[in-house]
C-alpha cells in the first residue's frame, strides 16, 4: 500500500489528486473531494475545496506537502467550513470569490491566471449553482487541460440551482463558457471524474431544455400562475422526500427563467 492510498488520496489527472471528505448525503453525494494541484517538481500545492470540518481529512491533506494557497469554488459550507481551520494547519491564504470565504489574500477575479505549484490556473466565474461559483481551467494537465468544476458541472446526476442565488439564466451561460473549452478533463467536486468537459456541457444543456419543457407542459395543463410546489408535484412525481427541496429550488429557477423569457404557454 502506497503513502497516497494509505491517506486516501487520488490520483485524477496529470497534475492532480483528491481526497475524499467524509461527508456523504443526498446533496453531495459520496462527499466532497478536496484536490490538490502540483507538477511534478513542485515545491508546493493549491489545495482546492478543503471541505467540511474534519480535522483527519485536513491531516491528510496538509501531509502530501507544503500548500501555498487554497482555493474555494463557492460558498456552500461542505467546501468551505474548512478553509479557516486548514489556513492555519499550512499557513497558506484563502482566495473566494466573496470576500467572506477569503483568509490573507484578496477576492478572486474573473479571467485571472494565477501561476502557483508550477503551473496556470485559470480562473472562470460559472454562476448558476450559486452566485459566486467559480470553475479552475488548468490549460497544461493533460493534452486537453482540466476543468475543477465545483458543484457547476457533477461526476454524476445533475447540479442544483440554488434560486434565487443562482439563476438559470446564468447557469446556461456559465455552461456555453465551459463547453468552448472543448474536451478538457471534468474534476468535479462530487463525484467521479469524467472526460470531455465539452460533450458534458452539451448534456447538461440538453436536461436542461427537457426539463423547461416539462415545466411548460404542467403549466399547460395547471395554469400560468401555478405555484412552485404544484409545478413539483407534476415534474417530479417520484423525487426522493430527502431530494424535494432540491427540486423546488430547481423548478423555481425554470419558473423564473420562463416567466422572465416571456416563454410561458
Amino acid at each position: 500500500m502506497t503513502s497516497e492510498t494509505s491517506r486516501g488520496i487520488v490520483r485524477s489527472s496529470e497534475l492532480t489528486r483528491f481526497r475524499l471528505a467524509p461527508n456523504p448525503g443526498p446533496m453531495s453525494l459520496d462527499g466532497t473531494n478536496s484536490y490538490l494541484i502540483a507538477a511534478p517538481g513542485a515545491a508546493a500545492r493549491v489545495a482546492v475545496d478543503p471541505g467540511p470540518l474534519d480535522e483527519p481529512h485536513l491531516q491528510a491533506l496538509a501531509g502530501e506537502g507544503p500548500v501555498e494557497l487554497i482555493l474555494i469554488t463557492h460558498r456552500h459550507a461542505d467546501h468551505t467550513a474548512a478553509a479557516e481551520r486548514f489556513s492555519a494547519l499550512t499557513g497558506a491564504p484563502v482566495r473566494a470569490a466573496g470576500p467572506a470565504h477569503c483568509h490573507g489574500a484578496p477576492p478572486l477575479q474573473d479571467g485571472e491566471t494565477i501561476r502557483a505549484a508550477g503551473t496556470d490556473i485559470r480562473v472562470l466565474a460559472t454562476p448558476g449553482h450559486t452566485s459566486d461559483s467559480l470553475c479552475f481551467h488548468l490549460p497544461q494537465d493533460g493534452p486537453h487541460g482540466s476543468v475543477l468544476t465545483g458543484d457547476t458541472i457533477l461526476g454524476s446526476g445533475t447540479t442544483v440551482l440554488d434560486y434565487p442565488d443562482g439563476t438559470l439564466r446564468d447557469y446556461l451561460d456559465s455552461l456555453d463558457r465551459l463547453e468552448r473549452l472543448g474536451p478538457a478533463t471534468v474534476l468535479p467536486a462530487h463525484g467521479p471524474v469524467l472526460p470531455a468537459l465539452d460533450a458534458v456541457a452539451r448534456a447538461y444543456r440538453d436536461h436542461r431544455r427537457g426539463r423547461l419543457e416539462q415545466v411548460r407542459a404542467a403549466l399547460a395543463a395547471l395554469g400560468a400562475d401555478a405555484d412552485v410546489r404544484a409545478v413539483t408535484d407534476a415534474v417530479y412525481a417520484d423525487v426522493d422526500p430527502s431530494v424535494r427541496r432540491a427540486a423546488e429550488l430547481s423548478v423555481a429557477a425554470q419558473l423564473d427563467y420562463l416567466r422572465t423569457e416571456g416563454t410561458v404557454g
